[in-house]
């Protein structure tokens, strides 16, 4: 079986890169990753981010977009993909003002989306949708919220990124969810989990909670996963030091 790419999201080191953001990603292209997924680009210009992504050896394959942003000016956000050399466009999150409250709400975000995703394909990109557990929870027709959404778009628009943490803790079976969009799931966000006193989600590095990681990997490899993201949106360490250790977890468990 082919190994899949080891990719990094830089949200897990936001702290480091309003500092430093280059000096950031050389840190993270010592530690092994091949590629990163954006966040945000710090001020840095498109062509300065290419030349830097190019020194580093490293793959600047996907970006989060806020869909404000998408909304705003999709083509700024296509044009600076473009330049960087990326493939992915994804939609990372529906903050809670903007989320849908009724089967009709969510039909017009997805006929949203569907746009954003038509437009990109022609570019050159492919757009896709990062879930969390909310989506699990809100209804659409007679079925959930992300079900919905990949049901009602078309897969040439719409690709899934799938949060297996996320599926977890919204009570999915991930392995299943996987299976169920393979074909369609080129991006895998790689994480592990645990639940506090208050039943909230507390990330962890790699092989620390309650995510069947090999089964993911696995899985991830059958249903055509092109990249493995390593995310820690909270980390118990210094960042950089979750982002190896989860790293180390990979070539142990996995990478070698």
């Amino acid at each position: 079986m082919t190994t899949l790419n080891i990719g990094l999201q830089l949200f897990t080191l936001r702290d480091e890169t309003a500092k430093d953001f280059a000096g950031t990603l050389r840190k993270v292209a010592e530690l092994g990753y091949q590629g990163v997924e954006f966040a945000g680009y710090g001020d840095i210009p498109a062509e300065e981010m290419k030349a830097l992504l190019d020194e580093l050896g490293l793959k600047g394959f996907s970006s989060h977009v806020p869909l404000q942003s998408m909304r705003d000016n999709l083509q700024k956000e296509i044009d600076y993909l473009k330049v960087i050399g990326a493939q992915y466009m994804i939609c990372p999150y529906i903050m809670p003002e903007d989320r849908p409250q009724s089967s009709e709400e969510w039909g017009a975000l997805f006929t949203e989306l569907q746009q954003f995703g038509a437009e990109a394909s022609k570019q050159g990109l492919t757009f896709g949708y990062h879930n969390h557990d909310f989506e699990f929870h809100g209804a659409f027709k007679d079925t959930n919220a992300f079900d919905g959404m990949f049901a009602e778009t078309t897969p040439e628009a719409v690709q899934v990124e799938m949060d297996v943490c996320w599926v977890q803790f919204a009570g999915q079976d991930p392995l299943e969810y996987i299976q169920k969009y393979a074909g369609r799931l080129p991006l895998l966000h790689l994480k592990d989990f645990d639940k506090d006193e208050q039943g909230q989600m507390k990330t962890l590095e790699l092989g620390q909670g309650i995510v069947n990681l090999p089964q993911v990997i696995e899985q991830a490899g059958k249903a055509g996963v092109q990249w493995l993201i390593v995310e820690q949106d909270v980390c118990q360490n210094p960042p950089l030091e979750s982002v190896s250790n989860s790293y180390n977890w990979l070539k142990q468990n996995y990478l070698h």
